[in-house]
């Protein structure tokens, strides 16, 4: 089943263009449909470094916000565009190894079966500063602590997931952080894989410590609101088997 590779990028000059170009090499021709570039509206030459590919790259495409909007508007706008059904997403810093997309969609094509809808990245030997990762495993132990996801590591931007699945979950400004516990609220299942972390070979982090936790924190809260009023009742439309079900018989 192929896979719209969605790459939201803000200010990646010098690193989004390698990524792309590794994409490309990394999946095989069958599982990759295409890749889509979403700039959030950067400064610099991202838009220029992508479009030196886009002659080159049949399969890659190009979308830009009119203003900086964020992380998972760039991933909504990605989503909607993609015309392939299961979405496959990565950080735009290049942190992301591409090579992993592979197993990962390999796995969410196994677990479709027994109802897996997204297999998360969790990263192995971290390549961030110490304060970092202190700073994700407190995030991640806290953000559990609330919403009982079970989620190793919320922060991994790597995913692959339905498309269909993705579309219907309610939208809202930084969903990206909170995607499993989002899936799993709406009755599907979640699978976890390790994958590579690799360091930031240009430009700088858009995130800092202190802002990523007030941000956070306030969304964390705001997701277990809603997370305790989402309901999800199995739904049948067979009369027969519904009759069933009320006298305990069986056909």
């Amino acid at each position: 089943m192929p896979a719209s590779v969605v790459i939201p990028a803000y200010n990646e000059a010098g690193n989004i263009g390698r990524l792309v170009e590794e994409t490309l090499a990394a999946i095989p021709e069958d599982m990759l449909g295409e890749i889509i570039v979403v700039d959030d509206c950067s400064a610099d030459a991202t838009q220029d470094e992508v479009a030196a590919l886009m002659g080159k790259i049949s399969k890659l495409r190009f979308l830009r916000h009119d203003r900086q909007s964020g992380q998972s508007a760039a991933l909504r706008s990605g989503t909607l565009a993609a015309t392939c059904p299961v979405i496959a997403t990565m950080d735009g810093d290049g942190q992301n190894d591409p090579g992993d997309l592979v197993k990962m969609l390999e796995q969410l094509a196994q677990g479709k079966s027994d109802g897996v809808k997204m297999i998360s990245g969790v990263r192995t030997s971290r390549k961030a500063t110490g304060s970092r990762r202190l700073a994700s495993r407190f995030a991640n132990w806290i953000r559990n602590q609330v919403l009982q996801d079970n989620c190793p590591d919320s922060g991994c931007g790597i995913r692959v997931c339905e498309r269909d699945a993705l579309v219907r979950l309610p939208y809202f400004t930084s969903m990206h952080r909170f995607l499993p516990a989002l899936f799993l609220a709406h009755g599907h299942k979640v699978g976890y894989i390790p994958v590579n972390d690799r360091p930031r070979l240009a430009g700088v982090s858009n995130y800092s410590n202190f802002g990523r936790a007030m941000i956070g924190l306030y969304d964390l809260f705001g997701v277990a609101w809603l997370l305790r009023r989402t309901g999800n009742p199995g739904v049948s439309e067979n009369m027969a088997e519904q009759r069933d079900a009320k006298t305990g018989t069986r056909r």
